[in-house]
């Protein structure tokens, strides 16, 4: 009853209230950090920055890079532009992992940066984007600026209908041009592109420990694991529904669009994408579907 009294309470709260309850939030626990928690080894990084789109767990990465024991074992605060209310291309004060900036590549090369720093990108299936934009829109994502609107026209629109809407809704709000500027752009050392799949997937231990090391941050492998079993995604999404929400992580399982899109639907993505998800690196619509029918083309007959 509690969880659910706050729930309600943070939902129809102002945004400006929100945002300044965030901060005194994010600020104190901090300076607890500061004083509480003993930093056993310094990041050799300045600032790590944490870009990405939406739907691609950001909430989640933040929480890991928010936990005290990245703080121990980097030295690093977390920095969360939204509550700060910073502006791009406003510089992200040092000894900080600022998290998550939905930013396109060229407003990240715009943000003065230190020296020494590290910089991961979080890429995703476009075409599960679109199905986990449509769910979190229709019916799980905390109500906040046009969310109800949308809500509104989704819940009022069948399911087909409701795809196509989200599909021109990310063109035009750029998410597409975001995640493509991204994907395109030369590789550097100090900026490295990750996987949803990937981090979310069954190699999920080696990929965190990868971006983490990518970081400057070395976490010994208790550590490690305990980081995640403290914010897997089961967990998380229990605590939704506990609160008696829906669960605004769903099952995010990789290839999920093929449950959706139909041939009118796929279609309008392309138009809206190009090329994108080839230029991701992911398969095609005809190679995700022959990969689906293969395992089933020795299987006995009778």
């Amino acid at each position: 009853m509690i969880n659910r009294t706050f729930t309600f309470a943070k939902h129809h709260t102002p945004s400006p209230v929100r945002v300044a309850v965030r901060w005194t939030m994010l600020e104190t626990r901090n300076a607890r950090s500061r004083l509480t928690v003993p930093v056993t080894t310094r990041c050799e990084y300045d600032n790590v920055y944490h870009c990405t789109v939406r739907k691609t767990a950001s909430q989640w990465v933040k929480s890991l890079l928010s936990d005290p024991v990245v703080y121990r074992h980097s030295g690093l605060l977390p920095f969360d532009q939204r509550v700060h209310r910073r502006r791009y291309p406003d510089a992200i004060p040092p000894g900080r992992v600022a998290s998550s900036l939905f930013v396109s590549r060229k407003r990240f090369d715009s943000i003065p940066k230190p020296e020494k720093y590290r910089a991961f990108f979080i890429q995703r299936d476009p075409r599960d984007i679109v199905v986990s934009s449509y769910f979190s829109l229709r019916g799980s994502h905390t109500p906040m600026g046009d969310i109800l609107q949308h809500r509104k026209i989704l819940r009022e629109t069948p399911a087909k209908e409701g795809m196509l809407y989200i599909i021109k809704h990310l063109s035009e709000t750029n998410l597409f041009s975001c995640l493509r500027s991204w994907v395109v752009a030369p590789s550097t050392e100090a900026v490295r592109i990750f996987r949803y799949e990937d981090l979310t997937g069954e190699q999920q231990l080696d990929e965190v420990d990868q971006l983490l090391r990518h970081c400057g941050i070395a976490l010994p492998r208790p550590d490690l694991v305990a980081l995640l079993e403290r914010h897997g995604f089961s967990r998380m999404r229990k605590t939704r529904l506990e609160d008696g929400s829906n669960s605004h992580y769903r099952k995010g399982e990789a290839g999920d669009w093929m449950n959706h899109f139909d041939d009118d639907i796929y279609e309008a993505f392309v138009k809206a994408t190009g090329d994108l998800v080839q230029r991701c690196g992911y398969p095609t619509r005809e190679e995700a579907l022959r990969d689906l029918e293969a395992p089933h083309q020795g299987d006995p007959v009778g």
